[in-house]
């Protein structure tokens, strides 16, 4: 069975694979909180290849999936998630702080991404990229998505379109 190249889909288990076009829509809670989950643990996974002394390709793979899954990630918050949100919530400082945090991650990441993995810093970035990510997500699920699930906002239909999104996107990363 060949491995999906969608870098939120886990690699631990390759025992149950389906195509993306047969993956039931989430609602938009699940959906990110899955994300979540799946960047988390490639972060542990990189916290471990470092401990172990990994060699720089695997460790540049590893980062490399990290990167191109926070990135879809953002930007499928960015243009779907959050503008969504602004309106149903009465809350923009939070979801400004959201934005803010997005910038600094994107930052970390394009630092990341210019990087040869045997270069002095990059474990650290990449480390402290993933605390930047423990913080927000922690933020999103304890304090957005609470928010998000109270309002009355049709979380099916905005999951769908996050959902149809993020497709699209790995779509493209396959293609570059």
């Amino acid at each position: 069975m060949a491995r999906s190249s969608d870098p939120f889909d886990s690699q631990e288990d390759d025992s149950i694979e389906a195509d993306d076009d047969e993956q039931p829509d989430q609602d938009a809670v699940t959906l990110l909180s899955a994300d979540h989950a799946e960047v988390r643990q490639m972060f542990e996974r990189y916290r471990q290849l470092v401990g172990g002394g990994a060699d720089d390709d695997r460790r540049g793979q590893l980062a490399g999936e990290i990167c191109s899954a926070l990135t879809v990630h953002a930007e499928i918050e960015e243009d779907i998630f959050y503008p969504a949100m602004r309106e149903a919530l009465d809350d923009e400082l939070l979801l400004d702080q959201a934005e803010v945090e997005h910038t600094a991650a994107r930052e970390l990441i394009e630092q990341i991404e210019s990087m040869d993995p045997g270069a002095a810093l990059y474990d650290a970035k990449v480390l402290v990229l993933g605390e930047y990510i423990d913080h927000h997500v922690q933020e999103e699920e304890n304090e957005i998505f609470p928010q998000a699930e109270k309002s009355g906002i049709d979380l099916d239909t905005l999951g769908a379109e996050l959902g149809e999104r993020k497709r699209e996107l790995m779509s493209e990363l396959e293609e570059d």
